[in-house]
């Protein structure tokens, strides 16, 4: 019955997306940008895909900065337009796409007030799908407690810090502790409102929290209550010390198996582990990839909106990745990007 009434005010928006999703890079395109030799040349590739003349107006040379930012921007314009169209429920939907932005945004203003910063200058280096209206009232805080209060009142994030975080708790031991609970209490939100696509995967938090001074038990709260290594897995993630102990846990979940089978270098010494991590971030990467693609084979649901918007960032990245390349001369590394189409 509620696909039956779907299109009534959404198959116009879901059609808009759609149409979005066929501008995505494919690998022709990514073959013309990896032969540019500069960065204007990068540019005139750029300007026969669906990114236009995004970059007519900057002036040369243009930095890589200025590519990732103007692209950026156009990300945040289709996004912008969905949201206006858009009403209930799928409007709130939206909204919690924005609230992972926000995290961020508000943890880089909480860093920049115990760093004694000037907050508004920190403005210019926040993510804009994460400013809120009322962002520019946390810069008038002067301390990290006037700042938990104005967070308390005046951003939609106030029920996962209230719930989560007090003011004692900000200072710089604990600042990426509370980016991560209260990220995991904003995924359990999210989780309850919807049936989502695979959150972040606890192994990632897991093996950041590798020689550090958290506590297993602490280790433990930051893993969210989803998922498919919730309950059991996530205890005994608690309890690993070594990437070789998270594979054994992952052997379980048939889905995640895969992201250790072929992965070499996973068993070395501890001076090979951020390798490992990185191989494995990688492959979450290209899951992440796969699973937002098979979005778009179903209709009358909202996730090809989250998925639009995570195929569009790992594009950005690609985006960068290359243009970073081109500008250091560094055309061996050129390939190691994650297509998607």
């Amino acid at each position: 019955m509620e696909a039956l009434f779907f299109n009534v005010d959404t198959g116009f928006l879901e059609g808009t997306v759609r149409g979005y999703k066929a501008g995505i890079l494919t690998q022709s395109h990514y073959a013309n940008l990896t032969q540019c030799e500069t960065l204007e040349d990068f540019r005139t590739q750029l300007s026969a895909t669906d990114y236009g003349n995004f970059l007519a107006n900057e002036p040369l040379p243009i930095s890589t900065s200025t590519i990732t930012e103007k692209a950026t921007q156009l990300l945040v314009d289709q996004f912008n337009y969905l949201r206006t169209n858009a009403v209930e429920p799928l409007s709130k939907f939206l909204d919690y796409i924005t609230y992972a932005y926000m995290i961020d945004n508000v943890v880089l203003l909480i860093t920049g007030t115990l760093h004694e910063r000037d907050t508004h200058e920190l403005l210019d280096r926040c993510h804009p799908l994460g400013v809120f209206d009322t962002m520019p009232a946390l810069c008038v805080a002067t301390n990290v407690e006037e700042l938990y209060q104005s967070v308390l009142v005046e951003t939609p994030l106030a029920p996962y810090f209230r719930d989560c975080v007090s003011a004692s708790d900000l200072d710089d031991l604990n600042i990426e502790i509370i980016r991560n609970t209260v990220y995991k209490a904003y995924l359990e939100d999210f989780y309850n409102y919807c049936s989502p696509s695979d959150p972040q995967h606890p192994t990632q938090h897991n093996h950041q929290s590798f020689n550090t001074e958290l506590s297993k038990e602490q280790r433990a709260k930051l893993f969210p209550a989803i998922g498919r290594l919730f309950p059991e897995g996530n205890n005994q993630l608690a309890k690993a010390d070594e990437i070789d102990q998270v594979r054994q846990v992952c052997e379980n979940v048939s889905e995640y198996r895969s992201f250790f089978s072929e992965a070499s270098g996973m068993n070395g010494s501890a001076g090979d582990e951020s390798g490992a991590a990185a191989q494995l971030e990688d492959r979450f990467f290209h899951t992440e990839v796969h699973l937002n693609k098979l979005a778009f084979l179903q209709q009358f649901q909202y996730g090809i909106f989250y998925s639009y918007m995570k195929l569009k960032e790992q594009e950005i990245r690609n985006i960068t990745w290359i243009a970073e390349c081109i500008a250091q001369d560094a055309r061996d590394r050129m390939q190691d990007f994650i297509p998607i189409f």
